[in-house]
């Protein structure tokens, strides 16, 4: 879209809510204008990374868009390894709203604007965290907990790729009701990795909670994993627990056979490239009927 477009788009859509730029060629500098005079009404932002993507995260730290609830970027399919380097402290100040924030193959970078506080009240009303990438992710404890530390409601935190990610900075997080975690390692294993003990400390944190969770290839022990397992099957919230991704992971046949034997709603279980389970488990399991085959193998 053009800087024209954006103009009678503005003229034409006082009422416009929602902005939708995905995969689409559109003129940075127009929306930053359109963002300028009729930013207050909008809610909800979705655009592909750009060379340009900046300007339009400072359009939005500077309060264009006050009631914002949801912001979404990500990339081309091809667009290769993306780095956006962004100001979480401004954006947290002109988004106070945000409830989801998304950023899809972008790997954030921090940065920092002069006369911008190192210190705010964060995202207060943030639900949806997801810094996620199939490559590798730089993000460290201390990234994540700039972007949480005030974030006591969220729900879901999909972190996939984040290898520098520990189960400890996890762990320190204000969020107490997380559903969903998705923390699986997808890149090449030769990627040091972070975190190599304490799941069973999350699992305990959240057992009364989690729904979904996603630990493929976590280089967990065997003991971590079974303790692990072991606080979500005697959890408040085992009933509703629903998808377990542990591909590539130290998981046994004893520490799977307590959690899913425990998990009435569970119909998503992938437990392929499992190294300590017997030949010809190791596959993705879907539907009930399906894991209780499995477990009548356990047994």
């Amino acid at each position: 879209m053009t800087e024209t477009a954006f103009q009678n788009l503005g003229a034409q859509c006082r009422s416009l809510e929602n902005i939708n730029l995905q995969h689409s060629e559109f003129n940075v500098d127009g929306l930053v204008s359109f963002l300028e005079a009729y930013g207050n009404q909008i809610k909800k932002i979705y655009f592909t990374h750009s060379t340009k993507s900046d300007k339009l995260l400072s359009a939005l730290s500077k309060g264009c868009c006050p009631e914002l609830m949801l912001l979404e970027i990500n990339t081309k399919l091809d667009g290769g390894y993306c780095q956006l380097p962004i100001c979480i402290q401004a954006l947290q100040i002109g988004c106070p709203k945000l409830q989801t924030f998304r950023l899809m193959n972008v790997t954030p970078v921090p940065k920092k604007i002069r006369n911008t506080p190192s210190s705010t009240s964060g995202f207060p009303m943030l639900e949806e965290l997801c810094i996620a990438t199939s490559s590798h992710s730089f993000m460290t404890d201390g990234d994540l907990n700039n972007v949480l530390h005030g974030s006591p409601h969220l729900r879901v935190l999909d972190l996939r790729g984040g290898s520098r990610i520990t189960a400890t900075g996890l762990y320190a997080l204000p969020c107490e009701r997380l559903e969903c975690l998705y923390w699986g390692l997808y890149f090449n294993s030769n990627t040091m990795v972070a975190s190599k003990k304490g799941i069973h400390m999350l699992a305990h944190k959240w057992s009364s909670t989690l729904r979904e969770l996603d630990l493929a290839n976590q280089p967990f022990s065997e003991e971590d994993m079974e303790i692990a397992m072991g606080h979500l099957a005697h959890g408040a919230g085992v009933d509703l627990f629903r998808s377990l991704n542990l591909s590539g992971t130290k998981i046994t046949s004893s520490a799977l056979r307590l959690l899913i034997s425990q998990s009435p709603a569970l119909k998503y279980l992938n437990l392929s490239s499992c190294r300590y389970l017997p030949r010809g488990l190791k596959r993705v399991y879907h539907g009930r009927e399906d894991i209780q085959l499995l477990l009548d193998k356990l047994d």
